[in-house]
């Protein structure tokens, strides 16, 4: 048999993005139409998104309330099916990594997050074998947790 492949899109060079910083991108579907071409054409097993954003509202990362909202919206807006409901827990005693960590199932897979308290940063997954926008999520995360700068990485898996 043979192993998975995992295909990253080197966004440099496949999609001309590879780091978004603020909200400066002005996205006009172009690259989103690449990343579904790129998607159908390999026969892609699933999409892969990460998400890391700074500057959170220290109120917003810090309330499992709003981050529940925050994944139940989401999956909403890019029209994902949750299994259940979303686990959502605060811990860590090291202060390096202590915060709220999330993990929302998918019927195609799962969203999962962790929210950094040490300098309010919010670092977001999404892996789904259903096609969906990345740079939707991504802005859907910077405008609900209020954040500032973040990048994007977007992988197929195969």
């Amino acid at each position: 048999m043979k192993p998975p492949t995992l295909l990253l899109f080197s966004i440099i060079l496949l999609l001309n993005t590879h780091n978004i910083t603020k909200a400066s991108t002005n996205y006009d579907g172009s690259s989103f139409n690449h990343i579904k071409a790129e998607f159908c054409s390999h026969n892609a097993w699933g999409l892969h998104t990460t998400v890391d954003l700074k500057d959170c509202d220290p109120d917003l990362i810090r309330s499992a309330d709003a981050i529940r909202d925050y994944v139940i919206q989401l999956c909403d807006l890019i029209e994902m099916n949750r299994f259940g409901e979303p686990i959502i827990v605060d811990f860590g005693r090291n202060p390096e990594v202590a915060g709220y960590s999330m993990v929302q199932l998918i019927e195609t897979s799962n969203i999962s997050g962790h929210f950094a308290n040490i300098d309010n940063s919010a670092y977001i997954d999404i892996f789904s074998c259903k096609l969906y926008n990345p740079y939707i999520v991504a802005e859907f995360t910077k405008n609900f947790f209020k954040g500032g700068n973040y990048i994007i990485n977007i992988l197929l898996r195969q």
